[in-house]
C-alpha cells in the first residue's frame, strides 16, 4: 500500500465531482491494491497512447494526466485533465478495443496499473466497482454536457478566467507576492482545448489581461496576479477594466 492509495479522505478534488477511488469502501480498495501494482511515468511521458491496444487500467495516484485525441485530419484536442483518484483507460481496459486517447503525465505520476482481467475479477467479488465505474461515467457525461452548453452560453474569457481559478486551487504554487503560479505545463493550444475556445481568442483574452496586469504568462505556464479581478470575469463581468 502506497500514501497515494490510502483509505479514506478527499485526493485534491474540488467539489461536485468524487473521483473514483473515493467512491469504494476499504475493502473494494484493497482488491484493487492486490490486483495491480503501482507504477511511476515521468513528466511528459505517454502512459497510453491513442489507437494502441492494451489491457489495463489505471487508478491516478499522485500527479496530473493530460487527455487528448487527435482526429482524422490531425487536429489535437485536450479532452481533460485528470488527477489523484480518477480511473483511466477503462474503455480498451474493460472491452478489448483501441484506446480512444492518449494520455500524458503533465508532472511525475504514480498510478495503480491493473490489467483488464484482473479488474473484472475484483469487480465480481466486489460490485461496488461496477457501480463506481458506471458513477464515473455518467459524471463525465453530464461534464460533457454542461460544458458544451457553456460554450453556447458562456464568453470564452469567462470559461478560460473559470479554468485558471480552478487550476489555480488545484495546482497552484503561491509566491512571496500572493501571485499564484499554476505548477502545470499548459500551452495556449491546451487552455483553447480545455475551453471550447479558439487559440487565437484565448491568445488575445491572454494579452488583455497580461495588459491589465492580471496575469503574466512564460511559455507553458500561467501566474494569476489578481484572482479577483478573474472572479468578475468568471461571473460575467468585464474582460478589461
Amino acid at each position: 500500500m502506497t500514501a497515494e492509495f490510502r483509505d479514506g479522505g478527499p485526493l485534491g478534488h474540488g467539489p461536485g465531482r468524487t473521483p473514483f477511488w473515493d467512491l469504494l469502501p476499504a475493502a473494494a480498495r484493497q482488491a484493487l491494491r492486490e490486483a495491480g501494482s503501482v507504477k511511476s511515468f515521468a513528466a511528459r511521458e505517454h502512459l497510453v497512447r491513442q489507437d494502441e491496444f492494451g489491457d489495463h487500467l489505471l487508478v491516478v495516484g499522485s500527479g496530473c494526466i493530460k487527455v487528448t485525441t487527435v482526429s482524422a485530419t490531425g487536429y489535437q484536442a485536450v479532452l481533460a485533465l485528470r488527477g489523484p483518484g480518477d480511473l483511466l483507460g477503462e474503455q480498451g481496459g474493460l472491452d478489448g478495443g483501441p484506446r480512444s486517447a492518449t494520455l500524458t503525465a503533465l508532472t511525475p505520476v504514480r498510478a495503480l496499473v491493473i490489467s483488464g482481467e484482473a479488474f473484472r475479477a475484483a469487480a465480481r467479488d466486489h460490485p461496488i466497482v461496477t457501480g463506481a465505474v458506471h458513477q464515473v461515467l455518467s459524471a463525465r457525461l453530464r461534464d460533457a454536457d454542461r460544458q458544451r452548453a457553456s460554450a453556447g452560453a458562456d464568453p470564452v474569457a469567462a470559461r478560460l478566467a473559470g479554468l485558471l481559478l480552478d487550476l489555480a486551487a488545484g495546482h497552484g504554487r503561491r509566491h512571496a507576492s500572493g501571485a499564484v503560479e499554476i505548477a502545470l505545463p499548459l500551452s495556449q493550444d491546451d487552455f483553447a482545448g480545455l475551453v471550447l475556445g479558439s487559440r487565437r481568442t484565448v491568445s488575445r483574452v491572454l494579452e488583455q489581461w497580461r495588459a491589465e496586469g492580471w496575469v503574466t504568462t512564460a511559455r507553458t505556464h500561467v501566474t494569476i496576479e489578481n484572482a479577483d479581478a478573474l472572479k468578475r470575469v468568471r461571473e460575467g463581468g468585464p474582460v478589461g477594466g
